[in-house]
């Protein structure tokens, strides 16, 4: 049940989200934004706010009327390199640039949360709001924790939310484990012998090659993996010759690996290696294998998990909570958090609407006070007075 005084906020909430959509800043160069969240806890009173722990970014320290536990919730800032394609007035101003994931709504709801503690101080403890840049591609999850976000404070559980188009609106959707998978990428360098294409037999060809590579790496999931266990290789880019009647010296191939267990990591980036360098060696060239692994998988700690559906059934009632939905193969830099402390991460469905990463993407603002009653019903139930 969503009380009338988080009820009161929501228009407030679109406006802060409006704003946010319409100046959409990407990974690290979020500094606009991060001043614009800044004016607006400093407004709500909030006078403890520390900037050091990544180039953009705030985080920001509420503490309740009595002593007690430390805990943290995180919201996410950046955009994308996206054009985008929706006709509204609050419609992105930056050219190539959009909130194609709904940061500006997860931004917008902690906003609404820092302002109602601030103003409801009746918990023991204190809570930690992370503002947190660049959770696209760039990790900056795993920046603000290796810069010592949780050694400056002791914050003992963190919690993260993220909108799900085209799942049940004002649906939660709670997993005891995984959530969303890992995020690996790899880069295939071949390098042959570049000839006239009328005289295939005098060069080495690389297209060849990596055309036999790419075909190799479907057998990783077809004949390696378990088939009880989730996994997926991905060729997503071939970069090799500029024109017709030539043979390239050189081919790129990159892509990526999802998986949910270190395990199954571990035996796909092997055979990645041993594919390529085996038949590059087999058509005569040399294959050069980069494998770097980006983000972890975003795993669930059972007790937090928990407490995270408790405080959802309490907000939307039991029929509107999913709990151990299939997790997604796609992923997120929170998991940097929930490998540093406990933690539980956790949907929120937005009803029908173009899908998230799309140019036709835009939050749904129904589900704000949604996501701010979830936020304060976490802090309730771990920070009782």
């Amino acid at each position: 049940m969503i009380s009338n005084s988080i009820n009161d906020l929501k228009s407030e909430m679109i406006a802060w989200r409006h704003h946010i959509h319409a100046h959409p800043e990407t990974a690290f160069e979020e500094v606009k934004t991060t001043q614009f969240i800044i004016e607006k806890l400093q407004s709500f009173g909030i006078t403890q706010l520390y900037t050091d722990f990544a180039p953009t970014g705030v985080v920001g320290v509420i503490k309740g009327n009595k002593e007690g536990r430390w805990i943290a919730l995180r919201a996410d800032i950046d955009a994308l390199d996206i054009i985008e394609e929706n006709n509204i007035n609050y419609c992105s101003t930056i050219s190539g640039k959009m909130h194609g994931c709904g940061h500006d709504g997860h931004t917008a709801i902690l906003l609404g949360t820092a302002k109602y503690l601030s103003e409801h101080r009746d918990f023991s403890g204190t809570v930690v709001v992370i503002f947190q840049p660049a959770e696209e591609n760039e990790g900056g999850a795993q920046v603000m924790v290796e810069n010592g976000l949780f050694d400056r404070f002791p914050i003992e559980a963190v919690y993260g939310i993220h909108n799900q188009p085209n799942m049940q609106l004002n649906h939660f959707y709670i997993n005891h484990g995984p959530m969303m998978a890992s995020y690996d990428v790899f880069e295939i360098k071949i390098t042959g012998i570049g000839a006239h294409a009328a005289a295939p037999h005098l060069g080495k060809d690389t297209i060849l090659t990596a055309t036999q590579i790419v075909n190799g790496l479907q057998s990783i999931v077809s004949r390696n993996a378990d088939p009880l266990s989730s996994l997926v290789v991905s060729v997503t880019q071939i970069h090799s010759g500029d024109t017709w009647n030539v043979l390239p010296q050189h081919a790129v191939i990159r892509g990526t690996v999802r998986a949910f267990s270190a395990q199954v990591q571990d035996m796909a980036e092997s055979r990645i290696k041993q594919i390529a360098t085996g038949i590059a060696t087999t058509f005569e060239v040399k294959a050069e294998v980069d494998y770097q692994r980006r983000y972890p998988a975003t795993i669930n700690h059972a007790k937090q998990a928990k407490i995270a559906m408790t405080a959802a059934k309490k907000i939307v009632g039991e029929d509107h909570l999913i709990i151990d939905h299939n997790p997604s193969m796609g992923a997120e830099d929170f998991a940097f958090m929930l490998q540093k402390i406990p933690g539980a991460y956790v949907w929120l469905g937005a009803g029908s609407g173009a899908n998230l990463h799309n140019p036709a993407f835009n939050f749904n603002d129904e589900v704000l006070t949604t996501g701010v009653s979830y936020f304060i019903a976490v802090v309730n139930q771990e920070l009782a007075s």
